[in-house]
């Protein structure tokens, strides 16, 4: 009661003010730009003392690593939030019925095929190039949102709510047996259309690279580009990790979003439809998930049924690098995720003279982080700074 007398008049009414919205809503934004700053100078140190090391027989090898730094460091933004979107999905339903949904990887890969689509039906048509670039980007992550939302709703309804009283095992291999129906169905649709396999996703013309700046190396001078792809994708993840943040601290749907998370019998019996909120809760990941996958094919160019299951695997290891249930870790951990493989991508094959191919590694990386977050840190970077799930 004593806490009760002595707390704000707005936190015993239920009641927020501007400020404290502004700060739940933006303070993980924050959090987040921190550990962005944090990541790209700690792993651009890394770099630095890795090129120093072999600057005796290699006198070059300084000059080289700090050029195609700014670079790396943009492609590794782009990664990070395209896994930080994906993970969002995993990171809400696991805060809510506390199982993985692996079939995540692959409404992700729908919200891609649906953007693809629609393309290709602007292209045929001849429209394509007439249409303005946002309202592009506006109408293939809308209709991503709203048909993988939709088959998340119905996966749940017919994959996990049948089980929810199962063991967790039992859900658990629900969810990787719809994944590879929903692979083989989409398969089968894609493959008897004029998408084919491999559909090629048919854009508006975004126009050429940004110039940032420029490396001035006396002999020649390197250029750090940006594309407008990677820069519409970065702002509507940007936009969309935000909207998220205030739909689920600062909504009644998002208190009740927290109160299933935390205690789905208690919830019940304070009037809350646990069902319902499920169903949303499905609803926003994979709409997350659609609006990922669409965005990806058109900074990819390019389409498949098989294109969710390592990025998916991958959003799962950056949910889990972060503090799997917690929004601002699936955030960060897409980040610092992200970064890792850039800089892996970019500078193993130079550190090694070319003996090895940094792409090719960049997926160990991934998963030895993820390997070594369940052994030393299975609560995640951000699992004991919080006591939100959802």
């Amino acid at each position: 009661m004593a806490a009760e007398v002595n707390a704000p008049a707005s936190a015993r009414f239920g009641r927020r003010s501007p400020l404290e919205v502004l700060r739940t809503v933006f303070g993980p934004v924050f959090q987040l730009f921190l550990f962005i700053v944090g990541s790209a100078l700690a792993l651009s140190l890394i770099v630095v003392l890795l090129a120093l090391m072999q600057m005796g027989s290699r006198p070059d090898i300084l000059t080289r690593a700090l050029t195609i730094l700014p670079q790396v460091i943009i492609d590794g933004l782009v990664r990070g939030f395209l896994f930080a979107t994906i993970a969002l999905g995993y990171t809400m339903v696991y805060g809510v019925l506390e199982f993985i949904n692996f079939a995540h990887g692959e409404i992700f890969m729908v919200g891609g095929i649906v953007g693809a689509a629609i393309g290709l039906m602007l292209f045929t048509s001849g429209m394509l190039a007439g249409v303005p670039v946002l309202l592009f980007v506006a109408i293939v992550v809308l209709a991503g949102m709203v048909v993988s939302g939709s088959l998340a709703v119905a996966v749940e309804r017919v994959a996990y709510r049948p089980l929810r009283g199962s063991p967790r095992l039992v859900p658990l291999i629900s969810a990787i047996g719809v994944s590879l129906v929903l692979q083989d169905v989409v398969r089968l649709i894609v493959t008897n259309t004029p998408m084919g396999f491999n559909a090629r996703y048919h854009t508006p013309d975004f126009g050429s690279p940004i110039r940032l700046f420029e490396i001035d190396l006396g002999e020649r001078v390197v250029p750090v580009i940006v594309s407008p792809k990677a820069l519409v994708f970065i702002s509507v993840a940007l936009l969309m990790l935000i909207g998220l943040n205030y739909l689920v601290n600062a909504t009644r749907l998002g208190k009740a979003i927290r109160a299933t998370a935390q205690d789905r019998p208690t919830a019940s019996l304070m009037g809350i439809n646990v069902n319902r909120i499920i169903s949303l809760t499905f609803l926003i990941g994979g709409a997350l998930g659609g609006a990922a996958g669409a965005l990806f094919g058109l900074n990819v160019g390019a389409v498949n049924p098989y294109m969710g299951f390592i990025p998916g695997l991958k959003a799962f290891t950056a949910a889990v690098l972060g503090g799997i249930g917690n929004i601002t870790g699936a955030m960060v951990g897409g980040v610092v995720l992200g970064f890792l493989e850039a800089f892996v991508s970019s500078y193993l094959s130079l550190f090694t003279n070319g003996a090895l191919s940094g792409a090719a590694y960049a997926d160990i990386a991934a998963f030895s982080i993820l390997i070594l977050i369940l052994i030393f840190r299975p609560s995640g970077l951000l699992g004991e700074a919080t006591t939100q799930k959802v």
